[in-house]
């Protein structure tokens, strides 16, 4: 087993990996910036290490003194948690170099799915619906006509090198491409040090459609079921559950063996996830995937009742998975809920400050994974990502209520929070009968 776990990662996934260790008897390393001196992840390891100024160039997204720490304090494993370097195949390959273990998949696997375009052509080739589109980057507007006129209007844009939303464009008509291909490519840039589109056929009211698979180095892959992701802004998921509402048996096996033949097609190891849209019409499609742990991975852990982290640290050590796919059943459902320092008023702008108030509820079917106490400081340096709030029940109505109760229990002071927005969402008639997709946000379906 690991003796010492480095997590390169800040806030509220730095302190889920430590609880994991904890329950293991591992030693944990909290990694910080300048600016998360007095960060409550800092305080929750048995030992932290500086690395470097608030911006994350010169912190998180080092590689170089992440990896120096790690040697400082002799810890033999670093937990890249999501984000930052999470799914950067050159850092993972570094971490290997350095014969330290790299708590996910191999290295390759991250590179192979990181190059969306490469991710699709792979997927086609294991038998997994793609959305029609192209296989190749778009030289430039002209060329991105050209496919969108063969796919069909309306299109989206998307970075083949990057994912989160970021660089992606709805186009809806031919005039709005030129447009939007300098502004995507703009931002891809910028983001992922590439530019390069590629286009896929825009699927109107689709439903966001997840599935967690875990593989391990005997070549076995399970899949830990679905998860409903739909309720976004800007590409970005806000509400997750599991079960998935109103999915049914044909679409959710559709979709489960897609998983796992893809995670088999690339030999996938450790927690993956793979990403779909599902049409109004019951189809699916590959949408991406995840290679890392995932934020929403509570609403899993809540409905299967395993404990994904632990699995990770055993599977890294060289054990095999703890479970067999018949042992994995959904036994109960789960909500989860982002709580962001975002102004939904103001089409959820960051809101940095000092959290002067924090109140929480706590009780039967109530997890909270938070980053943060009273006092402490939201910094514009990084995502504004506060706290998720879990809930459980035996049924999907009794979740949800429960969601809707432990949301009115919550007060944060200090800097605007996505709250208010997320009980207009749990209290919606659609959410509440199942009736979600991609686009509600846009199209006004939670106004206040």
């Amino acid at each position: 087993m690991i003796r010492a776990v480095l997590v390169a990662n800040r806030g509220e996934i730095a302190r889920r990996v430590f609880r994991a260790c904890r329950q293991l008897g591992i030693r944990t390393v909290a990694v910080y910036s300048e600016a998360d001196r007095n960060a409550v992840h800092v305080r929750d390891a048995d030992e932290a290490v500086p690395i470097g100024g608030a911006p994350a160039r010169e912190s998180y997204l080092s590689a170089e003194r992440i990896l120096e720490a790690a040697r400082q304090v002799r810890a033999d494993a670093i937990h890249p948690g999501y984000g930052f370097l999470s799914e950067n195949w050159r850092f993972a390959q570094a971490v290997r170099d350095a014969t330290i273990v790299f708590i996910g998949p191999k290295p390759d696997a991250i590179r192979k799915m990181g190059d969306k375009i490469e991710a699709r052509r792979l997927m086609a080739a294991a038998g997994v619906p793609v959305l029609p589109g192209s296989f190749t980057p778009v030289a430039d507007a002209a060329e991105a006509q050209r496919v969108a006129g063969h796919v069909g209007f309306p299109v989206i844009l998307k970075a083949a090198a990057g994912g989160g939303g970021i660089g992606m464009a709805r186009v809806g008509k031919e005039a709005e491409l030129p447009t939007a291909f300098t502004t995507a490519s703009r931002r891809a840039q910028a983001a992922f040090g590439s530019g390069e589109l590629y286009v896929e056929r825009y699927l109107e009211r689709s439903r966001h459609v997840e599935i967690q698979v875990f593989g391990d180095d005997s070549g076995r892959v399970v899949h830990l079921h679905e998860r409903e992701c739909s309720i976004q802004r800007r590409h970005q998921k806000l509400v997750e559950e599991s079960p998935a509402p109103n999915l049914s048996e044909s679409s959710k096996a559709g979709l489960t063996r897609a998983a796992v033949a893809g995670a088999l097609a690339i030999g996938y190891t450790n927690a993956g996830t793979m990403e779909f849209l599902v049409s109004e019409s019951g189809e699916f499609y590959f949408l991406e995937m995840n290679t890392r742990l995932q934020v929403e991975h509570p609403v899993t852990e809540e409905s299967t009742g395993l404990d994904l982290v632990v699995a990770q640290l055993r599977v890294a050590s060289g054990e095999q998975l703890p479970w067999s796919q018949t042992e994995i059943v959904q036994g109960r459902a789960a909500v989860e809920c982002r709580v962001y320092a975002e102004d939904p008023a103001k089409g959820f702008l960051p809101s940095p400050g000092t959290v002067s108030k924090l109140v929480l509820p706590s009780g039967d079917g109530i997890r909270i994974e938070s980053g943060i106490d009273a006092g402490s400081t939201v910094s514009v340096h990084y995502d504004p990502l506060l706290l998720k709030l879990v809930t459980h029940a035996p049924t999907r109505a009794q979740a949800v209520q429960r969601m809707a109760d432990a949301l009115d229990g919550s007060a944060i002071e200090g800097v605007r929070t996505t709250i208010p927005f997320l009980r207009r969402v749990i209290a919606s008639n659609e959410f509440r009968q199942g009736r979600v997709h991609t686009q509600m946000l846009e199209q006004g379906a939670f106004n206040a």
